[in-house]
């Protein structure tokens, strides 16, 4: 991984989504929209890794529900958007106490972007925009 191009970037989003729903069996959808383009490698790396995070979270705190991610490339900024909607098996993991959300920011803002969390149509909402 010492060369920009190995390291893991949106690219790789797709087969990321595409291994969380294998794994869980639940719906994962990923999505793009804009015009794709070289991303510089803390940008690539730091998009790759909060949607590992995010996903993670997912089958943690809401195993079952199912989950979109999309990614979305604007002439000034990329930003990337996971969402799990309501529902799952209603069993969930204990909240708090980890550094989940906390570590997705710290990477979003080393990238020098912005990462925001929070409920949204009774699931959950993981965005970062990073400037380009």
């Amino acid at each position: 991984m010492l060369r920009d191009d190995d390291l893991p970037g949106p690219d790789r989003l797709a087969a990321l989504t595409a291994a969380f729903q294998a794994d869980t069996g639940v719906p994962a959808r990923f999505s793009s929209s804009g015009t794709p383009r070289e991303l510089a490698s803390a940008v690539r790396l730091a998009l790759y890794r909060v949607t590992q995070e995010a996903l993670t979270n997912v089958r943690k705190h809401a195993p079952g529900a199912p989950v979109e991610v999309h990614l979305t490339y604007r002439p000034g900024d990329v930003e990337l958007a996971v969402v799990n909607g309501p529902g799952g098996d209603g069993e969930r993991a204990p909240t708090g106490g980890g550094y989940g959300l906390t570590g997705l920011r710290e990477r979003a803002q080393l990238a020098g972007g912005e990462c925001t969390a929070g409920p949204r149509d009774g699931g959950w909402r993981v965005g970062v925009r990073i400037p380009t």
